[in-house]
C-alpha cells in the first residue's frame, strides 16, 4: 500500500481537489511537494514515519531551489497526514482528504486489501475479519474536511462502510 503508486494517488487527489477548492499557485506547488514526501518516510520505519518524511524532505528540497519558509509549510503538510487528522488550514485539509480519498471511491476495496496486507505482513493484524472490523471503526470516525471531498466522496465512503458491515455479517468469525 504505502508505495511510490500511493505517493501518486495522493498527488493527484492533492491536484483534484486543491484546484476544485481554488487554491493555485505556489499553494498547489507546496501541497503536491508535501503529497510526494507525506509517506517518503517508510522507506525507514512504518510507524510514525512523518518525521522521516519530514527530514528527507527538508535534507533534499534545498537543493532544488525551495526556501526555508516552503520547506517549513511542506514539513507542516506531512505532519497532518498523521492519524488521526486534525487540520487546521485549507492547505492541511486537502492533503488529509488526499491522503484518504480512497475511502470513497470505487477502488476502495482493492486499496483496502494492499493496506491490509501490508498490515498483516508486519504482524499488525491477523485476520480478515479483524481487518474488517478497524475499518468498520476507520470509517465511521473518518471526515472529509473539504468541501470537494465530501461532496464527491462521502456518499461512495458510506456505501463502502456498508459493504465492509454487510461482509462481516455474512462472513464466518475465522475469515
Amino acid at each position: 500500500y504505502h508505495n511510490v503508486e500511493h505517493a501518486k494517488d495522493v498527488l493527484r487527489s492533492v491536484e483534484r481537489i486543491a484546484l476544485s477548492e481554488n487554491i493555485t499557485d505556489e499553494r498547489l506547488f507546496l501541497l503536491k511537494t508535501a503529497a510526494i514526501y507525506h509517506d517518503a518516510g517508510f522507506i525507514e520505519k512504518q510507524d510514525e514515519n512523518e518525521g522521516v518524511g519530514a527530514r528527507l524532505a527538508e535534507e533534499s528540497l534545498p537543493k532544488h531551489g525551495y526556501t526555508e519558509q516552503q520547506i517549513t509549510k511542506i514539513k507542516e503538510l506531512i505532519f497532518v497526514t498523521r492519524v488521526p487528522q486534525k487540520p487546521k488550514t485549507k492547505l492541511e485539509e486537502v492533503i488529509c482528504d488526499a491522503d484518504l480519498d480512497y475511502l470513497g471511491r470505487a477502488d476502495f476495496h482493492e486499496t483496502s486489501n494492499r493496506l491490509r496486507d501490508e498490515l498483516k505482513g508486519r504482524g499488525k493484524i491477523k485476520t480478515n475479519k479483524e481487518w474488517d472490523e478497524i475499518q468498520v471503526k476507520f470509517l465511521k470516525t473518518h471526515k472529509y474536511f473539504t468541501e470537494t471531498s465530501q461532496k464527491t466522496r462521502e456518499k461512495k465512503k458510506q456505501k463502502n462502510l456498508q459493504e465492509v458491515l454487510d461482509r462481516i455479517k455474512h462472513t464466518p468469525n475465522d475469515f
